[in-house]
């Protein structure tokens, strides 16, 4: 028997104790408490996003303009080779008319001037600007 704390008449619990054990095991769970962000970590990441977004902005309205302008490029193209279009059927309208220049000046009684002949006519009713009266 042990002594303990000056009484004999103790019995030892070693024995129990080891019988205890054996029936159920305690056991015991750790639990971390996390702590919170501080202030400038979290300003830090916004800055962050926040810069983030802003280029993403900045290249989403950067492409919208360049899609504009390259719309606008086509368009233009387009209307460049309608206008193209018509300027060539113009020019063939053109010399059709000029072919038959000719014609309707020898109906209205035009007549082509020889190469030697020199002639002004002076319509009747107008003074020369030389003249005194």
């Amino acid at each position: 028997m042990a002594y303990t704390r000056g009484n004999l008449a103790v019995k030892e619990k070693t024995a129990e104790r080891g019988h205890q054990s054996q029936r159920y095991r305690e056991t015991t769970k750790v639990v971390t408490k996390r702590a919170p962000l501080p202030v400038k970590e979290k300003l830090l990441y916004l800055a962050t996003i926040m810069f983030c977004v802003t280029v993403m902005g900045a290249l989403l309205l950067q492409n919208a303009n360049l899609y504009n302008i390259k719309r606008q490029i086509f368009n233009l193209n387009a209307e460049i080779q309608t206008m193209q279009v018509e300027v060539k059927e113009m020019s063939v309208q053109k010399e059709k008319l000029e072919e038959k220049i000719p014609e309707e000046a020898a109906k209205l009684g035009y007549v082509l001037p020889a190469e030697n002949e020199f002639h002004i006519q002076v319509p009747f009713g107008l003074k020369a600007s030389g003249s005194a009266e």
